[in-house]
C-alpha cells in the first residue's frame, strides 16, 4: 500500500518511521512546509520529500495527516476525494461542522477515516475493556510539566481530549450535561481544566488536564458496583480491586486485589497497523470519524464553557 505522511514535525516524524517499517506499506513521500524538517526526515528514511501535499494527490493509497489542527479538514478532504484512506491526528478538525463534512466526504469516497486517539492502543487500556461491566463513576487525570510545544491550542484540545475519547468509548452513552472550569497560567491559552460529564445511563465522569504540573501523570480510575479499577496509563499498570464474598463479622468485605503490568509496547505502531488493516478492508477503523467527532464535540463544549468563565471575570 502506497503511504505518505503530511506534516513531519515532532509527531509526524514518528508516523513516517512506522510507515517505513510496516510490512504492508511503501512510504512514497513525506510533506512539510519546513525545508529543515522535510530534509531531515527524507534523509533519515530515504524517501522523497515535498513542500506541497497536492503533489501526492492521486499517488497514495493511505495517508497520515499530522499538521496543525486548522489544516486538517482541507487536507483530509482533498486526499479522501482523491481516493486515499486517511488517518488524521486528534483533534480531527477545528470545528464540529468541519468534522461532519469530513465524515460525509469519507462516506462519499467509500474510504476509511480514522482519528488518531492513541490511548485506545495503550496495552493497559486494551486489557481493561473486557473486564468492565457497568461503570458508575470515572475519574481521569492527565498532568504534565509546561512545555512550549503544543501551546498553540488549549489544554482541553491538547491533552484532555485523549481522556474524553477513552471515557466516551467506555461509557457508551450520550452525554447529557457538562460542567467545566479552567484557567491560563503560563500561556495565552487555558493551561489547566476540569470537566464533569453526566451521561444518560447515570454514569458520571470527572476529567482533569494540566500542562503546568510538577510531575507527569496519566491515570484513569473507574468505579463499578462491586469493583474499583485503576489504570496507570503511563506505566501500563492495571489494578482491579473486587469484592469477593459476603461481609465479614468485622464489617469489612473480603476483596481480591489483582495488579498486572503490561509491556510498554508501541501504541503508534499498533495504531498505524490497525489503520492499514482497515484501509485494506480487513477490519473496521479502531477509532472512526464518528468517534473522533464525539470527542471533539465534548472538548469544544468544555472549551466554550471555560472561555466564557474567563471572559466573565
Amino acid at each position: 500500500m502506497r503511504t505518505a505522511v503530511i506534516g513531519v514535525g515532532y509527531l509526524g516524524r514518528f508516523h513516517a518511521q512506522k510507515y517505513r517499517q510496516a510490512a504492508n506499506s511503501e512510504l512514497v513521500g513525506i510533506v512539510d512546509p519546513s525545508p529543515e524538517a522535510r530534509r531531515a526526515v527524507a534523509a533519515e528514511l530515504e524517501v522523497p520529500a515535498h513542500a506541497d501535499y497536492r503533489e501526492l494527490l492521486g499517488r497514495v493509497d493511505a495517508v497520515s495527516i499530522v499538521t496543525p489542527t486548522p489544516q486538517h479538514y482541507a487536507i483530509a478532504r482533498d486526499f479522501l476525494e482523491a481516493g486515499a484512506h486517511v488517518l488524521v491526528e486528534k483533534p480531527m478538525t477545528a470545528s464540529v461542522a468541519e468534522g461532519e463534512r469530513l465524515i460525509e466526504a469519507a462516506r462519499r469516497a467509500q474510504r476509511v477515516l480514522q482519528v488518531g486517539h492513541l490511548e485506545r492502543f495503550n496495552s493497559a487500556v486494551q486489557a481493561l475493556q473486557p473486564i468492565l461491566t457497568v461503570p458508575r463513576f470515572l475519574e481521569s487525570a492527565r498532568l504534565a510539566p509546561f512545555k512550549h510545544r503544543g501551546t498553540d491550542v488549549n489544554v482541553v484540545l491538547d491533552l484532555m481530549i485523549h481522556d474524553i475519547d477513552l471515557i466516551l468509548s467506555i461509557v457508551r452513552s450520550p452525554v447529557t450535561a457538562i460542567d467545566a472550569i479552567g484557567t491560563s497560567v503560563f500561556s495565552k491559552e487555558v493551561d489547566i481544566a476540569n470537566a464533569r460529564l453526566k451521561f444518560a445511563n447515570g454514569c458520571v465522569a470527572n476529567a482533569t488536564a494540566s500542562r503546568v504540573s510538577m510531575k507527569t501523570e496519566r491515570r484513569l480510575r473507574l468505579f463499578e458496583d462491586d469493583a474499583y479499577v485503576s489504570v496507570d496509563l503511563q506505566q501500563k499498570v492495571l489494578t482491579v480491586i473486587r469484592k469477593s464474598g459476603e461481609m465479614a463479622a468485622d464489617g469489612v468485605p473480603p476483596v481480591d486485589i489483582k495488579e498486572t503490568t503490561y509491556e510498554q509496547g508501541d501504541a503508534l505502531k499498533a495504531e498505524i497497523e490497525a489503520f492499514l488493516e482497515a484501509a485494506s478492508g480487513a477490519r473496521a477503523p479502531a477509532v472512526s470519524g464518528e468517534d473522533g467527532l464525539k470527542a471533539l464535540h465534548v472538548a469544544l463544549t468544555i472549551t466554550e464553557q471555560v472561555t466564557r468563565m474567563l471572559n466573565a471575570r
